[in-house]
């Protein structure tokens, strides 16, 4: 094992930090926007993608990009993890909402349904890339109107693949989940620590 072994985070996310801090690794978050010339990644399904193909596909590209930015400034090269959360409804991709309004029509088509979170996370060093996902089915209660107003309200739907974040008050709506709690969140504990054991670390 090396000394003071890390990982560079290539995600703003606080609910990604925070997992990552439960899992004891050590890490600096890469604020990918500030690369000179750098593209975004553009997050977007295409066509004939899948909700999990398209989980995975933003994870590789976000791990990619932050490697390119570990290029870039020429800092240690440490391993870059990139995660992308994407929930899927009857087989339809429901992404960040782009206002309250979208958050509204989403957390009504959810309300009383199952539906499926899929969490990517994929991790590059060189030229190596490795990846896992984790699915989990979620069961939502009834929402009434007054209770999906209620929560928008609150503005956590903001930047929430689904309009919403399990960990907030959201998590009253969750009947029942089969598969990984952190996973909703963000960043699936288990497979997050499986990868990084890959590449050396004692997770």
């Amino acid at each position: 094992m090396l000394v003071d072994k890390r990982i560079y985070l290539a995600s703003q996310s606080p609910r990604r930090r925070e997992l990552l801090k439960q899992l004891g690794v050590s890490f600096d978050v890469l604020p990918l926007r500030s690369v000179a010339g750098r593209m975004d990644v553009v997050e977007v399904p295409r066509a004939d993608e899948t909700a999990s193909e398209f989980a995975q596909r933003m994870a590789v590209e976000k791990a990619a990009c932050g490697w390119r930015a570990v290029d870039a400034r020429h800092v240690l090269r440490f391993p870059v993890l990139g995660a992308d959360t994407v929930v899927e409804l009857d087989g339809t991709i429901l992404c960040k909402p782009v206002d309250r309004t979208e958050a509204e029509a989403m957390l009504t088509r959810l309300s009383g349904r199952l539906h499926l979170v899929h969490t990517a996370v994929a991790v590059k060093q060189e030229g190596r890339m490795e990846q896992c996902l984790s699915s989990s089915l979620i069961r939502f209660a009834e929402l009434s109107p007054l209770t999906i107003s209620r929560y928008l309200d609150t503005g956590e739907y903001i930047g929430k693949a689904g309009a919403y974040g399990i960990q907030g008050r959201a998590g009253a709506f969750v009947e029942h989940i089969d598969g990984s709690y952190s996973g909703v969140m963000g960043l699936p504990l288990y497979g997050t620590a499986v990868l990084l054991r890959t590449f050396g670390f004692a997770v």
